[in-house]
């Protein structure tokens, strides 16, 4: 009798409504994910509800850039930008425009880069969203051609400028044109500035490369989520090169905050409301 009370099972098997003693019934796919950080696993319409944020470890999952514009402009506000710029293949790199295309059927974007215009708690706003889904968010032409644009109608609507950063760097399939991309950027912000205009970075996970090195990195205002890596080259590739063991969560956003280049890190679920906050303060 002693025994049979340790040979119990230390789990309960939970059977599908509707489903008789013994039937086995499928568990449809993509209701459970587990978290990349703590392994705790998350019931897929909770974690939307907590904006993707694992609610054990505050793991914040990675956005599409359709999701990330949903959560963050008011509801039917978006205007979108620049829909017709398409991605040409001017070094005649192979296969470079079937994995263009498989990345517009995977996302459903036709870049890496949506742009447009919006509103956050009723301020109007012109914003720009990279997706890391479509070929690791990297700058070639066309994602350096609609944040320039970006930047331009924000200047001539005089409105404020709100740019989420995701980035695995240039585009390398589009050469020098990918790189030229960074002084372009640059220089439209740098007339931004001058008009006196409000342009606020947001850094996501991960922000690397020719991103970090131009447009993300000139903000008014630096935001980061919290844990993104942010820098120029990976931490990896860093130890590698100088032979040295870098700092514990070097390259991290809070790693960067208290180094200076990351002014506040915003958990998701609050960063409409600060970026309502400051946009109220310029305003």
């Amino acid at each position: 009798m002693v025994l049979e009370i340790f040979r119990k099972p230390k789990y309960v098997t939970v059977r599908p409504e509707g489903a008789r003693e013994g039937e086995k019934r499928d568990i449809p796919e993509g209701l459970w994910v587990k978290c990349s950080r703590c392994n705790e696993i998350l019931y897929n319409k909770e974690l939307e509800k907590n904006f993707k944020v694992c609610h054990k470890c505050n793991f914040h999952f990675r956005l599409g850039a359709k999701e990330r514009i949903r959560i963050t402009l008011d509801e039917g506000s978006f205007e979108e930008f620049d829909t017709d710029l398409t991605t040409i293949n001017p070094l005649d790199w192979p296969n470079y425009p079937e994995k263009v295309a498989l990345a517009q059927e995977t996302t459903g974007l036709p870049e890496a880069a949506v742009t447009g215009s919006g509103t956050i708690e009723g301020y109007p706003v012109v914003i720009g969203v990279l997706d890391s889904h479509f070929i690791m968010g990297s700058m070639g032409s066309v994602v350096g051609e609609k944040i320039t644009r970006a930047v331009e109608r924000a200047m001539e609507k005089r409105l404020p400028l709100i740019i989420f950063a995701t980035s695995g760097g240039a585009r390398m399939q589009e050469g020098i044109l990918s790189l030229m991309q960074m002084a372009k950027t640059s220089a439209a912000l740098a007339r931004f500035n001058q008009a006196g205009l409000l342009y606020i970075s947001v850094f996501t996970d991960p922000t690397t490369g020719g991103v970090t090195a131009s447009f993300a990195s000139l903000g008014d205002i630096i935001i980061a989520e919290p844990g993104a890596l942010i820098g120029f080259t990976g931490p990896r590739v860093i130890e590698q090169t100088i032979r040295q063991k870098l700092p514990d969560g070097f390259q991290r956003a809070e790693f960067m905050r208290q180094h200076g280049m990351v002014d506040m890190i915003v958990n998701r679920p609050q960063m409409k409301e600060t970026l309502a906050q400051l946009l109220s303060l310029h305003s």
